[in-house]
């Protein structure tokens, strides 16, 4: 592609849905930060213990898993566009009826809803990124991912802000909710107006879509072990105190962050198969790092080199799912999504496990064996 045509396709009427799928993927990584402030207010609302609530946020979960595949279906038949206003509006909606509840029972019923809006807009935003790619012939989907970042911390960090200055937490839900409506309204009339041949019919995941799909699970179980045991990883190495331990997901998430805004240039750069392989022995090394340094400041720069070398392998995933030719680009993407997100859920339980019938460390190693399954296959997945 020359430098010409680079510039003109910043003219093309495809700018404004670039737009608007960095704007949904804003939107849901604001509302999902937001819900983490809240949650402790939310629990002693309904009078729940912390195995209660810890059910009662399986709702989440299931709403998501339930609602992806749905959602794949339509927008295959229909386009994204209307299942990204649902989810988008369902989001919205819901944030504060979370606050509002005060019975265990109408919490659940919230956070299931809830779920099944977070996972509609997921799947929906993510194969309008698809579609766009597939019309610049560009890669656009790591930005895209990165706005997702960018939206958590600043929920995360407005939500702390509001309730730190005394805000009533219901108040500060309100807030969080206008935040996320404005920017699905901006989403409105920018998003494509694609709509999908002949009916689709259901089709269990199969071919390419299957590899895809997995390869998502492998690296949404890296960043879920990350966020959920890196801090008690650094404990058990005694690589900070046990007030400092949040530092090594601290480091992770700015890495990917910055991984994430400049992959696209990356990828255009060097091309999916190396940033496959480069990526996937990178964050390797930097399991590796974190796990044998001796010296703290270096292991703890192990948790930057995961961040980096995990930042752009998901948003590859997505792009070859949109384009691969066996499903439609609707049911794979949703494929990949629920995959993903059950490596999100189920993976800290399973390395909790492991790490019970071995070690912390072994769990963290085995992670690493299974990251080496991205470089492996990666001349498979730029041929999807």
């Amino acid at each position: 592609m020359t430098h010409q045509n680079l510039v003109a396709v910043d003219f093309l009427p495809t700018a404004p849905a670039r737009l608007a799928t960095r704007l949904a993927f804003f939107g849901v990584g604001f509302s999902m930060a937001c819900c983490a402030p809240l949650f402790p207010f939310i629990k002693a609302n309904v009078g729940a213990d912390e195995g209660q609530f810890g059910l009662l946020l399986l709702c989440l979960g299931l709403g998501s898993i339930i609602a992806m595949p749905i959602t794949g279906l339509i927008a295959a038949r229909r386009g994204a566009r209307s299942m990204v206003l649902l989810g988008g509006f369902g989001m919205v909606v819901l944030l504060p009826v979370l606050v509002l509840v005060t019975t265990p029972l109408t919490l659940g019923a919230a956070l299931f809803l809830f779920g099944a809006s977070l996972g509609t807009i997921d799947v929906a935003m993510n194969v309008h990124g698809a579609e766009i790619e597939g019309l610049e012939q560009r890669p656009l989907m790591s930005n895209f991912h990165a706005q997702f970042s960018v939206g958590g911390f600043f929920g995360a960090g407005l939500m702390t802000l509001l309730l730190s200055l005394q805000m009533h937490f219901m108040f500060a839900a309100f807030v969080g909710a206008a935040v996320a409506l404005c920017a699905v309204l901006l989403t409105r009339t920018r998003l494509l107006s694609v709509r999908g041949g002949e009916p689709v019919p259901p089709v269990f995941p199969h071919g390419i879509v299957l590899l895809l799909a997995a390869l998502a699970g492998i690296t949404f179980l890296i960043e879920g072990a990350v966020l959920d045991w890196g801090a008690l990883l650094i404990i058990d190495l005694q690589l900070t105190d046990v007030q400092s331990a949040g530092v090594g997901y601290i480091l992770f998430s700015a890495a990917m962050v910055i991984g994430r805004l400049t992959g696209d240039r990356i990828v255009a750069a060097l091309g999916e198969f190396r940033v496959l392989v480069f990526g996937g022995f990178v964050t390797i090394i930097g399991v590796a790092t974190v796990l044998v340094s001796p010296w703290p400041p270096v292991a703890l720069a192990g948790f930057v080199l995961i961040g980096l070398g995990a930042a752009n392998l998901v948003p590859i995933v997505f792009s070859a799912a949109g384009r691969q030719k066996i499903m439609p680009a609707g049911l794979a993407v949703a494929s990949v999504t629920t995959t993903g997100y059950a490596g999100v859920l189920l993976g800290p339980a399973l390395v909790g496990f492991t790490a019970d019938l071995t070690s912390l460390v072994m769990a963290f190693w085995l992670l690493a064996m299974l990251m080496a399954i991205i470089p492996l296959t990666a001349r498979i997945v730029v041929r999807a």
